[in-house]
């Protein structure tokens, strides 16, 4: 089973950690502390992201950062701005969301945010040309991995 902490639930949704902890408070983002820390399972962060409040606040933060990257014409280096759509089923979308996290921890200087939705995943990536696309390059789904091995 995935768990996510609540520092992956900000880096994908890209809402700050406070306000993902006033989402717990009130009921709408449940989780489980373990050792001190917030851990959620791949059904809690499934059942936030279909929270029609925190949509809407994951929107806008989605928004901005494409907005935001269109806006700022004078960068200092090569920058990258994607955004995929995957049509997966939902153990697909963890894998997906599971992928990317972990590489933008890894990599830094890319910022991702995740949506899943209806049989679809979308992941958002702005940052440092190379590294946005090492990420997207490092992904391959199930069907492309079988065609690698035979």
């Amino acid at each position: 089973m995935t768990y996510y902490s609540i520092d992956d639930l900000a880096m994908m949704t890209g809402l700050t950690t406070r306000t993902l902890r006033s989402y717990i408070k009130s009921g709408v983002l449940h989780g489980e502390k373990a050792d001190g820390r917030w851990q959620f399972t791949d059904d809690d962060f499934g059942a936030f992201l279909n929270d029609t409040a925190a949509r809407r606040a994951m929107r806008a933060r989605r928004n901005a950062l494409v907005s935001d990257f269109l806006a700022d014409t004078a960068k200092a280096e090569d920058a990258a701005c994607v955004i995929l759509d995957f049509a997966v089923s939902d153990a697909e979308g963890e894998r997906i969301a599971r992928h990317f996290c972990d590489g933008v921890n890894r990599l830094g200087g890319v910022e991702f945010c995740y949506s899943r939705r209806r049989g679809m995943s979308r992941v958002i990536l702005t940052g440092e040309r190379e590294r946005v696309a090492e990420l997207v390059c490092g992904y391959a789904r199930p069907a492309d991995r079988k065609e690698e091995t035979t």
